[in-house]
């Protein structure tokens, strides 16, 4: 990591970046990866598997801890997706097994900017079909690597309500640094929250690349699909308050 300078009043004013430029805008463009793919929502394409998907689950409890759902009828889920692909911010993708070509999920970037180089991943909503599976990480891993490499960000996030605790699980497995909690932050569905936050930076992304290389890569999964190796091991993040 870069040192910190000091400025002429022997003043410590942070990490210089003479070069630094505003970085591009996410396009949406398809995110291809080995078990899975990451394609912008379109309504008449992941209407039909989406709410399938969803409908799998037998109450509304996946969606307690967002600001959208459940939704009861597919003319309600229709129309919040044709919402989702009209907004560029947050940009929402859907997460598509590669096998079958059904949409199990979805999960978007968003608070998105350019111009200091943070991005955050957020309206994470997996199926129980996408829960726990290696396509749910891999979605993970495609944007990372889309924000990181591709478009050259700084600054990763993930945020959720300090209450969900298989989302702060679910950061701290990814990699995510746990930074505090925002308090009286956001009020959502007649209630107020207060907001974890963990981030992903630059300067550690070669090593949690390589920590999900070699989780995803096939050999890792016995002959039952079962892996040989945490994802968590090999991220090797310490528990919130330690």
């Amino acid at each position: 990591m870069p040192h910190e300078i000091m400025n002429s009043y022997g003043q410590p004013i942070g990490v210089s970046l003479p070069e630094w430029t505003a970085r591009p805008y996410p396009d949406g463009n398809i995110l291809q990866g080995r078990y899975c793919r990451l394609e912008h929502i379109q309504p008449q394409k992941h209407a039909d598997s989406l709410y399938e998907a969803y409908q799998q689950t037998q109450d509304g409890r996946d969606w307690t801890y967002l600001s959208v759902g459940p939704f009861n009828d597919k003319a309600s889920f229709e129309h919040y997706l044709q919402q989702l692909a009209l907004s560029t911010d947050p940009l929402h993708y859907a997460v598509v097994d590669q096998l079958t070509g059904n949409a199990l999920g979805t999960l978007a970037l968003m608070r998105i900017d350019a111009a200091n180089g943070s991005i955050e991943v957020g309206f994470v909503i997996y199926s129980s079909a996408l829960k726990h599976s290696r396509i749910a990480t891999e979605a993970q891993f495609l944007l990372m690597e889309y924000a990181f490499e591709k478009l050259g960000y700084r600054r990763y996030e993930w945020k959720c309500d300090s209450l969900n605790a298989p989302s702060r699980s679910a950061a701290l497995r990814l990699g995510f640094q746990f930074e505090g909690i925002f308090r009286y932050s956001t009020v959502y569905k007649g209630r107020s929250r207060d907001t974890a936050w963990f981030s992903i930076i630059s300067d550690e992304w070669s090593n949690l690349k390589q920590a999900y290389v070699t989780w995803l890569d096939e050999s890792n999964f016995d002959e039952y699909g079962r892996q040989r190796i945490r994802l968590s091991q090999l991220t090797q993040q310490e528990p919130e308050n330690s």
